[in-house]
């Protein structure tokens, strides 16, 4: 049985597809060796900066900035999970 012409043209549309698809380039296999470190640094540092903030008092605190301390904090744990997306 004779095939259709349509049938013909989706099948090398999908072969032009699949000819795109197979020569896109690979991103690396392995993150850096540097980002596992950097990443739970960041995240250890930002809770220790948010337990200081409460267990040390206002008047006393290295660092006088107020309820900014919470943000510094929470921002270094943002910068660890943004780190997390990037590993492999």
């Amino acid at each position: 049985m004779p095939k259709s012409k349509l049938r013909k043209k989706v099948q090398e549309q999908h072969a032009h597809v699949q000819d795109v698809v197979d020569h896109a380039p690979h991103g690396p296999l392995e993150s850096p060796k540097w980002l596992a470190p950097t990443m739970v640094a960041s995240f250890i540092l930002g809770l220790l900066w948010i337990v200081v903030f409460y267990v040390v008092d206002s008047h006393n605190a290295p660092l006088k900035i107020g309820s900014w301390n919470m943000l510094v904090g929470f921002s270094f744990i943002a910068f660890g999970f943004s780190l997390a997306t990037k590993w492999r």
